[in-house]
């Protein structure tokens, strides 16, 4: 291959530096100024003639498999104004003769492909259909309709050929139905569209004839309907916008450079010019006058124009005129008369390269242009389609494959999986853990909140200069608290017993006081409790959505019928679980009780002990302007005290609660005996000597003197205790309650009233076997891009295998 390619090269050797064409193309390499000089060499050599014939053919193979639609194959395209001299360049290259009717003739891209390995003339007409009427790609290989007979007498060829368009015009008439219709005909017909991107595609066998494939572009429109010059500039800027295409722009030299519409799209495509051949038509329109217009002309085809430089230069042709063309000139006539023109005429006369003129010239050398960047980009064009296979079967991949099970057993499949699934989900046990660990960070803001309803006491009269007692160990205080929560000093516990008074006896604090004190925190976690279970309910429903869109979503039928029945499942186990949480809700508010009695009363004496404790050394507990109480480490017990109470030592060691009478009882200390010592630290080591061992510094607050507000500390901490006694209660008592009425509750009943509801239905429909392959019948978006991509795989493989085929060839 490397043999024959060298030998390609010395045939078809062009001066100058080797350039880029496209993205890989490194043949006819950077141009000079003046353009590149063509060297006068046999192109029909042996070797080069097979190579090129072959090259051709095998991007005509590509294209009519619709290659074209998926990578970027060489081509030629020609385009130009209506007056431009496009025809009369095509006929004049291709030796056919097209319509040229007034107005726009060429409605759809014509691909002709020329052959000079034939002994006599003659030529096939193809329609290849790969778009819809609305110009979108039908994503399959195109259809290759042959149209007609093969033809082998010139003249029939007209004819024919608008005929075929015609037929591609009207994509609901069978193409045979154009065969028999005259010109007549076809010229008073009204066409179904106005444009096709579909193709008229020429073949034609000559002997004198350039290998050569390009397409005919219609011609470039300005005095029609906005509509109808819209469709033509978007067919060309489609072909000319491929960095594989070479693009062949007619000007005539009758008007200026500047005015030309197709020059104009040549530079948006190809600023650079590295793929655009200027085509100078109608030479002899210059009068002998036009010294200005000859000379700038002149210097464009020289290359020595700053304004106008092309990479591979512009050529000059003069075609037949009307006249000519009536007298039926053979290609070689029109030739001969044409280098005879240029020979005899200034200033064309006197250019140097004389290979810039004429027709022979040009189309020997874009046909070597165009075997070159066939050549150059053949390694491209493997990879390319190397990895859009590998990229299809990818995405075929990602697809579910076509159901292989009877459906009443997918359905039921898929119905025990879904169930069986969110069973795990709930009871944790699989290894999505997303639903449980949600659900316990909602648990711990739910446990956040309510500690936020803590009572706030303050055993003060003025309650509100001081900070809060959040905790008995005075190690914590509360970072949130619930705004339903009211500061409460001992006036306001006074207030609360006094209302609160009957036929009690003195000395007995009414229960009602006490109680209306608990109901003040137990009705706070009604809103907590709520907005949990709707978090949790949030929850839930994106966990459900997602095993449905996972379990029945390949089938759209599936997942909208068991979709529904599940919500109704859902909704229906929501409205238990809420019932239930006001139920557990309503067990704190009456009656107050618990058996946890050694819990509470501890709990009593700590608080009892703590709000003495603060009110014998006030100071310490005063908050400052920011709020922030300055407290020591070691606070020392016997301060002055608020309210007016005398300052007196321990006298006497006895219960803090009026009613409770007798010596606290003694208890193991947990608390370690301070290192330093300290007052508290002295006075327990004295009690222990006199025989009252285990005591804690928060006993020695019994040794205070008799409060004035004795009751209402009580009280206090009576609350207190059974706050924290209620908390450690509902914070669990909540979330088990929402588990087993809304998760556990929904993952028992599921897959019975599934199994129920889809039997009951099926029943009263009464075909089973259609109601269940309707069920399972696949989203036709799924199975529309499996065939799609199936096309498209079957495509490329057999894109693959030509290109393969050509390379193990050559």
């Amino acid at each position: 291959m490397d043999a024959l390619r060298n030998r390609h090269r010395q045939a078809a050797s062009i001066t100058g530096p080797s350039s880029t064409f496209g993205t890989s193309y490194s043949s006819l390499a950077d141009s000079v100024s003046p353009p590149e000089i063509w060297e006068e060499v046999d192109i029909s050599s042996t070797d080069y003639a097979r190579r090129r014939s072959e090259l051709i053919q095998m991007m005509v193979d590509l294209r009519s498999m619709g290659a074209d639609a998926l990578i970027d194959l060489p081509s030629v395209v020609v385009i130009g104004g209506q007056s431009a001299g496009k025809s009369s360049l095509v006929e004049a290259v291709s030796g056919i003769n097209v319509p040229r009717d007034s107005g726009t003739c060429t409605r759809c891209p014509m691909e002709c492909t020329m052959s000079s390995h034939a002994s006599s003339w003659s030529c096939t007409i193809t329609l290849r259909i790969g778009f819809d009427r609305n110009g979108l790609d039908l994503q399959k290989k195109p259809t290759n309709v042959h149209f007609g007979p093969t033809i082998t007498d010139k003249d029939e060829f007209e004819v024919w050929l608008r005929r075929a368009q015609a037929a591609v015009l009207n994509p609901d008439a069978p193409s045979s139905t154009f065969h028999t219709k005259t010109i007549e005909e076809l010229r008073n017909m009204r066409s179904t569209l106005k444009f096709s991107r579909n193709v008229v595609c020429v073949s034609i066998e000559d002997p004198d004839a350039t290998d050569l494939s390009f397409y005919d572009l219609p011609g470039l429109i300005q005095n029609e309907e906005a509509e109808i010059v819209a469709l033509v500039k978007n067919l060309v800027e489609h072909y000319t916008k491929k960095e594989n295409t070479i693009i062949l722009t007619t000007i005539p030299m009758s008007d200026d450079m500047e005015n030309q519409q197709s020059m104009s799209l040549a530079r948006a495509a190809d600023p650079d010019g590295k793929r655009t051949i200027g085509v100078l038509t109608k030479p002899d329109t210059l009068g002998d006058g036009a010294i200005n217009q000859r000379r700038k002309w002149v210097e464009i085809i020289e290359g020595r124009s700053e304004d106008h430089t092309l990479r591979h230069g512009f050529y000059c042709v003069r075609l037949p005129d009307d006249a000519e063309r009536a007298q039926r000139l053979s290609r070689a006539e029109s030739q001969r008369r044409a280098a005879e023109y240029f020979d005899t005429t200034s200033p064309w006369k006197d250019v140097t390269d004389r290979h810039r003129f004429g027709i022979p010239g040009f189309v020997s050398d874009v046909s070597q242009l165009l075997i070159r960047l066939i050549e150059e980009t053949l390694p491209c064009l493997r990879d390319d389609v190397d990895k859009l296979f590998a990229k299809c079967i990818e995405d075929l991949d990602e697809l579910p494959p076509p159901l292989a099970n009877d459906p009443q057993i997918e359905v039921l499949g898929r119905l025990n999986a879904f169930c069986d699934v969110f069973k795990k989900f709930v009871n944790g046990s699989h290894e999505d853990k997303r639903l449980a660990q949600r659900n316990r960070a909602l648990y711990a803001n739910f446990k956040r909140d309510i500690r936020g309803t803590a009572p706030d006491f303050r055993p003060f009269i003025h309650p509100e200069q001081y900070v809060s007692l959040d905790d008995t160990e005075g190690n914590m205080t509360l970072s949130e608290r619930d705004p339903g929560v009211k500061v409460v000093g001992v006036y306001d516990i006074r207030k609360v017993i006094q209302e609160a008074i009957g036929w009690e006896l003195p000395n007995n604090v009414p229960y009602q006081a006490k109680a209306n004190l608990v109901a003040q925190f137990t009705k706070l976690w009604v809103a907590p409790s709520e907005r949990c279970l709707a978090d949790i309910n949030d929850v839930l429903d994106e966990v459900i959505n997602r095993l449905i869109s996972t379990h029945f979503g390949r089938f759209k039928v599936l997942e909208d019928y068991f979709g529904k029945l599940i919500r109704i499942q859902v909704d229906i186990c929501k409205a238990r679980a809420q019932i239930a949480v006001k139920t557990a809700l309503d067990l704190e508010t009456t009656p107050h009780y618990t058996q946890n009695t050694h819990y509470l009363q501890s709990l009593r004496d700590k608080w009892l002990s703590h709000y003495k404790t603060a009110r014998s050394r006030p100071s310490q507990y005063k908050a400052q302007e920011n709020g922030i109480p300055v407290r020591p480490e070691t606070p020392k017990p016997f301060e002055g005290r608020d309210d007016g109470c005398k300052e007196s030592s321990p006298s006497a060691f006895g219960s803090s609660d009026s009613k409770s009478g007798g010596k606290a009882k003694p208890r193991m200390s947990t608390q370690p005996t301070p290192l330093v010592d300290t007052p508290e630290s002295k006075a327990l080591r004295a009690l222990a000597d006199a025989g009252y061992a285990n005591l804690r510094i928060s006993d020695l607050a019994r040794l205070l003197p008799p409060d004035s507000f004795e009751e209402e500390l009580s009280v206090m901490a009576d609350v207190r205790a059974y706050y924290h006694v209620a908390y450690k209660r509902i914070i669990d008592h909540i979330p088990f309650t929402i588990e087993h009425a809304l998760h556990h509750a929904l993952a028992g009943q599921l897959s019975q009233s599934l199994l129920t509801s889809l039997l009951t239905d099926i029943v009263s429909g009464g075909n089973f076997s259609e109601r269940m392959n309707e069920l399972v019948s696949e989203d036709a978006s799924i199975a529309q891009k499996r065939t799609k991509l199936s096309t498209r795989k079957q495509r490329l493989l057999d894109i693959r295998r030509r290109l393969v085929t050509f390379a193990d060839s050559t």
